[in-house]
């Protein structure tokens, strides 16, 4: 039997795009070739992680993962799978951040009387705050979102030469970073004068991905150097 020309080009085109896929599918499961990969440069802190750190391979193997989905898309199969990876959710975020000690822990905002935060914050996941593959700490610009939660505060013996009552009413929440870090995790004593809090333009930068301005002193450590080697080897 004899194969056309125009079969012939098919069947090559064919193998030369099945070729490129594979070799291509190859080269990129190297862990050498991450970066590859990323869809942009890892958030201030997590610069030593892998992929699989926070990106844990879905089940099953590529094709059956395909499989999958496309039986959803025609109707015969209900539920989507993972396809690559598993999503990566606050649960993955929490095995390495949950803290006993945290000011602002996520479960606290799934109280009713935080509804209101919850529809303009999204505080219930980290994503809302700290989207990665930024380059950033915080990825969200507006840092006056203690209104949503503190517009009634007031203070019986206020340290501060302004009261906090008194920045309220003027709607001054930029300043609430310039002395409370927001998850509560340095060690710090609360200054008695504005003058001498941390200035606003400081408080961006360090958002920005750049240095703490508070204390380098910490009541929580995640992971101990032991423990972190072993969770993400050297």
């Amino acid at each position: 039997m004899k194969i056309s020309r125009k079969r012939k080009r098919q069947w090559i085109g064919f193998g030369v795009g099945l070729l490129v896929t594979t070799v291509t599918y190859i080269l990129l499961s190297v862990p050498s070739n991450e970066d590859m990969l990323s869809l942009g440069e890892m958030n201030t802190g997590h610069e030593e992680l892998s992929c699989e750190s926070c990106h844990t391979p879905a089940r099953g193997n590529v094709f059956q993962q395909a499989q999958a989905n496309l039986m959803v898309a025609v109707g015969l199969r209900k539920t989507e799978v993972d396809f690559g990876s598993k999503n990566v959710d606050r649960e993955k975020c929490l095995e390495c951040h949950d803290r006993e000690n945290d000011r602002h822990p996520l479960h606290r905002f799934e109280e009713p009387r935080f509804s209101e935060a919850r529809k303009n914050l999204g505080v219930t996941e980290c994503e809302s705050c700290h989207e990665e593959h930024n380059g950033v700490r915080m990825t969200r610009v507006d840092i006056g979102y203690c209104v949503n939660c503190h517009e009634d505060t007031e203070m019986k013996n206020d340290p501060l030469d302004i009261s906090h009552k008194d920045l309220i009413e003027r709607e001054m929440w930029n300043t609430c970073l310039q002395c409370h870090d927001f998850h509560g995790n340095h060690i710090y004593h609360a200054p008695e004068s504005m003058k001498d809090t941390i200035p606003v333009l400081t408080v961006r930068e360090y958002l920005d991905g750049g240095p703490s301005p508070y204390s380098e002193i910490k009541k929580f450590f995640p992971l101990s150097e032991e423990e972190w080697k072993e969770k993400y080897g050297e």
